[in-house]
């Protein structure tokens, strides 16, 4: 079977075209933990046909669970759908967190540059080391000083299983502001270590700084924007509105980084 080796800003994915076959054969939980060990990636993605969108997106931990958004997988599986040349520039696609909007703004061959719409983000709960918030999947956002200085392993780990976020878990990211960006490392649950980058934390890192008072990289009108350094350098941006009076607390959230693919592979099941 055809698989195909993308990457965005250090999150690597293998992703296949399922829409001529029944995809069930591939994601059983051990198949995906074998691919993903196997290959040394992050997740595994499946593009189905949708009758209502371009396309519908399924993403998958290297643990095998699922059921939540992934913002890197989601540049890269607006990439693949460009390269398989099922949508143009733009397109809507579903993901499991809802129906997504993604534009190509920028495209030199190899990378994509994808502006990708994400989720309005309804609470943020306060807790005394940090907040959490859910955008697509759920998320801790926690300032530090030194952003080399953390473990994130086990600090990550340790909170991850904190018996609040029981039974689902959650992400766990460290943010520093420094030179009027955010640099953020993230602990993956599913993953369960520090991964190069995670898009759904990087969107939460900036709504989290924005409600802790970090100011944005920089701001039009009421649109805020924060510039996103993740551990590999690449340079990703997150834009978005405050909730103010809308009852949200962040809306028309927007993502955007780079989209490669890097190889395409022939694997045996």
């Amino acid at each position: 079977m055809i698989f195909h080796h993308y990457t965005g800003a250090g999150n690597n994915f293998l992703i296949a075209d399922a829409r001529e076959f029944d995809s069930s054969m591939i994601t059983a939980g051990d198949t995906i933990s074998q691919l993903c060990s196997e290959h040394h990636t992050d997740g595994l993605m499946v593009l189905q046909r949708s009758g209502s969108t371009d396309f519908r997106m399924l993403f998958f931990n290297p643990d095998g669970s699922g059921g939540m958004m992934c913002g890197n997988g989601g540049r890269c599986i607006v990439a693949f759908a460009a390269d398989l040349g099922i949508i143009g520039n733009s397109c809507r696609f579903k993901a499991p967190d809802g129906v997504h909007e993604a534009e190509i703004i920028e495209d030199d061959g190899q990378v994509k540059t994808v502006r990708l719409k994400m989720i309005d983000v309804r609470e943020i709960e306060k807790y005394r080391d940090g907040v959490f918030l859910n955008t697509g999947t759920r998320h801790f956002v926690r300032m530090v000083d030194d952003i080399n200085a953390v473990d994130v392993e086990a600090l990550g780990r340790e909170i991850r299983h904190r018996p609040v976020f029981a039974p689902e878990g959650t992400n766990v990211n460290f943010v520093q502001s420094r030179s009027n960006r955010l640099y953020v490392r993230t602990y993956e649950k599913g993953v369960e270590r520090e991964t190069l980058a995670c898009g759904t934390g990087i969107v939460a890192s900036a709504i989290a700084a924005h409600d802790m008072g970090v100011e944005p990289s920089s701001h039009d009108w009421a649109r805020l924007k924060y510039e996103v350094v993740a551990r590999r350098g690449d340079r990703l941006s997150v834009d978005f509105v405050p909730g103010g009076a809308t009852g949200l607390r962040a809306y028309s959230v927007y993502l955007t980084g780079p989209a490669e693919k890097l190889e395409e592979l022939d694997i045996s099941l």
